[in-house]
């Protein structure tokens, strides 16, 4: 303060209270677009945390979920529904013979030729290293069984072009009828024993 009692020059604007507002909307402005950069990105991943890392198919995460949702359906509503687990017959032995491409290949080959086979309302995803589970909504038993016997013999009868030469690719399947007391692990757990069981012949 000078001796007339007036502020000195440099603190005279401090009440006007426009010193900074320029600097402090651009940080506004940069933390409203930081804020909307990462609402993307925690989507994407929430997108990508459905998805097979190999195949165009969804995870088991995804699969567990919908597999609940049609479970308490059928207990609520008597809605009849059926899961096939579908394993791909000696994928250890392509890798082997043929590298870890061939069979990733093998994997993408089986889930394009299932996906052309199926109702829009199923849903097929990669449950295991070397399965994939497909919820049948709104079929009965038999359709089930008639579903897993067609895709099977679609799977044998479509072989993967790897380069020229032809690998044979072959599945065996197991039908689980989803039944009203299941849990979705019952009926993950009824349809892997009866993949087991078709693998071995029996």
């Amino acid at each position: 303060m000078d001796q007339g009692g007036s502020l000195p020059s440099d603190f005279s604007d401090l009440g006007s209270g426009h010193i900074g507002d320029g600097h402090l909307s651009d940080e506004n402005a940069l933390l409203r677009a930081s804020l909307a950069e990462m609402r993307g990105r925690i989507d994407e991943l929430e997108a990508h945390s459905d998805r097979d890392t190999v195949t165009p198919l969804a995870n088991r995460r995804r699969f567990l979920r919908e597999l609940e949702r049609v479970v308490g359906l059928a207990e609520r509503h008597g809605t009849p529904a059926a899961m096939l687990c579908i394993g791909l017959d000696d994928l250890a032995g392509i890798k082997s013979r043929h590298g870890r491409f061939a069979a990733d290949a093998a994997l993408i080959h089986a889930a394009r030729t299932l996906s052309r086979l199926i109702r829009s309302t199923d849903l097929l995803a990669r449950i295991g290293d070397d399965e994939f589970g497909l919820i049948l909504d709104h079929l009965d038993h038999n359709s089930a069984i008639e579903t897993a016997e067609r895709l099977a013999c679609c799977i044998a009868g479509t072989p993967l072009d790897l380069g020229g030469s032809n690998i044979a690719i072959s599945a065996a399947i197991g039908v689980a009828t989803i039944m009203a007391g299941d849990t979705a692990d019952d009926v993950i757990g009824r349809a892997a024993r009866n993949m087991a069981l078709a693998r071995a012949g029996e």
